[in-house]
């Protein structure tokens, strides 16, 4: 992750989730580009301003009340179904996370099943703060994403192999 820091102005790390849930069925909602708010819940909406969702795509997201904005334009960098990785840049909007860069990646747990997430970020240190205050800023919604995208899927997971065992009775 430190090969992506080009100046002493930024800050990065990266935010390791574990989800009790099948690979497949957490790309299926990583990989919407034009659809974050189904698991980030400070996403009010998201409009499409270029592409399908497709590399180089560009969403608008408007960020629910209460938040220090109002909307963040972004653009699909990386997207491969094979490596599980989905990668975006902030380009623009109201926010202050400057020159924010993020790498989602998906990996299968040999042992038991389930899906570990990674996701590494870049990102400016923020105006009159220190390179802690912002990581810990930005982990704290990375966390919050990945929480709700946790809880989505292994819901999803659980009700399909209830559904499935109620439906071999």
């Amino acid at each position: 992750m430190l090969s992506l820091i080009q100046n002493h102005n930024q800050c990065g790390s990266c935010v390791v989730q574990v989800i009790d849930a099948p690979l497949q069925l957490v790309w299926s909602i990583i990989k919407r580009f034009d659809k974050p708010q189904i698991y980030k819940k400070f996403i009010k909406n998201c409009t499409m301003l270029c592409g399908n969702g497709e590399i180089g795509s560009i969403r608008e997201v408007q960020v629910v009340s209460g938040l220090p904005a109002r909307v963040s334009i972004e653009r699909l960098d990386q997207l491969d179904d094979e490596t599980h990785t989905i990668s975006f840049s902030m380009i623009g909007g109201d926010h202050a996370l400057k020159n924010y860069h993020s790498t989602i990646t998906l990996h299968e747990s040999e042992d038991d099943g389930k899906t570990i997430l990674v996701e590494a970020y870049v990102v400016d240190v923020l105006n009159g703060n220190t390179k802690e205050d912002t990581c810990l800023f930005v982990e704290t919604i990375i966390k919050c994403n990945h929480k709700s995208l946790a809880w989505i899927t292994e819901k999803s997971a659980s009700s399909s192999s209830d559904d499935s065992f109620y439906g071999s009775c």
